[in-house]
């Protein structure tokens, strides 16, 4: 049996929670990110074609936090395989530009990238 791992895991030591910007409770969890979107996973249904203020509180390496406040439209909603969680797709409507250098950072951190060469 074939047990040699060839690439390397990357285990998160936490989901990333999403709070509402305006009470700063949280919400859900991020499910994925884009560019122009995210999915959120939380415990109760979003309602759909509502907008919403949402709140990113991304670590640093310092120990402090970095806050992302975006306004986000929910399109869809529907009950995650996990009983009594639910996923939402939402399209930005503004995202400053700290959410764009999340997406990209999560995007390099979850991509395959090639070996240099050695010599």
């Amino acid at each position: 049996m074939f047990t040699d791992r060839r690439i390397e895991r990357h285990q998160l030591p936490y989901f990333l929670k999403v709070f509402n910007s305006v009470t700063d409770k949280p919400i859900g969890f991020l499910g994925n990110v884009s560019a122009d979107g995210l999915m959120l996973i939380s415990q109760l249904p979003m309602m759909v074609g509502v907008d919403f203020d949402l709140r990113l509180k991304i670590p640093a390496s310092d120990g402090c936090q970095q806050v992302i406040d975006l306004t986000a439209c929910c399109l869809w909603c529907h009950e995650d395989e996990t009983p009594h969680h639910y996923d939402a797709g939402f399209s930005l409507q503004r995202a400053p530009p700290e959410y764009g250098q999340l997406v990209e950072a999560l995007t390099q951190y979850f991509s395959f990238q090639p070996m240099p060469a050695s010599a």
